[in-house]
């Protein structure tokens, strides 16, 4: 780094001024005229603890797709429930949409929050999505959420077409309702992590896995289950080229 002598307060102040960000407020000190900058000053913690929220111009995709996810939340909430179940099983991307009309349900079934507003999916979306998307910018932060969803959506799929094909699975597995935004989030998590720290990267991925391990345990829905690691790893996957690419 070079380092820049002042010869006399003009040219000082002047070679201050000139470098980026460093135009801060500065006083004459003692008879000689010797400039002295003040030191800048700390971001508050509530600008701090305001980075973790979506806004519309730092983290637009997750701002956009939030308020997406809150109105299709609420209305799965308070909306007829005739309505509501017809178009949850519209979205669904089970193995008869898929073969029918794969990019109208692959789109619809990330529209909707599986367990409701509060899910632990719906809370993580926030917090992961606005730290990646700053992180490596909108449109790689889309990439990587559409990439865990559709890929761990066939990955789960494919396999139960292919049962029941050989008649291992009856017919009726053709139409198991499968939406949510889970997936993507896993991935989003798995990419997330690779540009954390050692530590903090460790300790995320153990945690995530540890929960995951838990849903394979308890078996509740396998193809699922499955599905969580899967999209994780896709995130893993695409560590070496967000570290190219993130913001600074």
């Amino acid at each position: 780094m070079h380092q820049l002598r002042t010869r006399g307060t003009d040219d000082g102040v002047e070679l201050l001024r000139g470098i980026p960000r460093q135009r801060t407020a500065m006083a004459t000190a003692g008879g000689d005229g010797a400039a002295v900058v003040a030191a800048p000053g700390r971001v508050p913690g509530w600008r701090r603890a305001g980075r973790l929220l979506p806004t519309p111009t730092g983290t637009p995709f997750t701002f956009g797709y939030t308020l997406v996810l809150l109105a299709t939340s609420l209305f799965d909430e308070y909306g007829d429930p005739a309505t509501v179940s017809g178009l949850l099983h519209a979205s669904s991307t089970d193995v008869a949409h898929l073969s029918r009309t794969p990019l109208l349900v692959l789109a619809a079934s990330a529209l909707w929050v599986a367990g409701g507003l509060f899910s632990p999916y719906a809370i993580g979306f926030v917090f992961v999505l606005t730290a990646l998307e700053r992180r490596i910018g909108a449109w790689r932060a889309a990439a990587v959420f559409l990439l865990g969803h559709v890929v761990a959506t066939l990955a789960t799929e494919i396999p139960v077409a292919l049962s029941v094909l050989a008649g291992h699975l009856p017919g009726t597995s053709l139409h198991r309702l499968d939406y949510g935004i889970s997936f993507g989030l896993m991935a989003s998590v798995g990419a997330l992590a690779g540009l954390l720290g050692p530590v903090a990267r460790g300790s995320v991925l153990a945690w995530v896995s540890l929960m995951l391990l838990q849903d394979l345990v308890a078996f509740e829905d396998p193809l699922t289950n499955w599905g969580h690691p899967l999209a994780l790893v896709v995130g893993v996957a695409c560590w070496p080229l967000l570290r190219r690419t993130t913001r600074t």
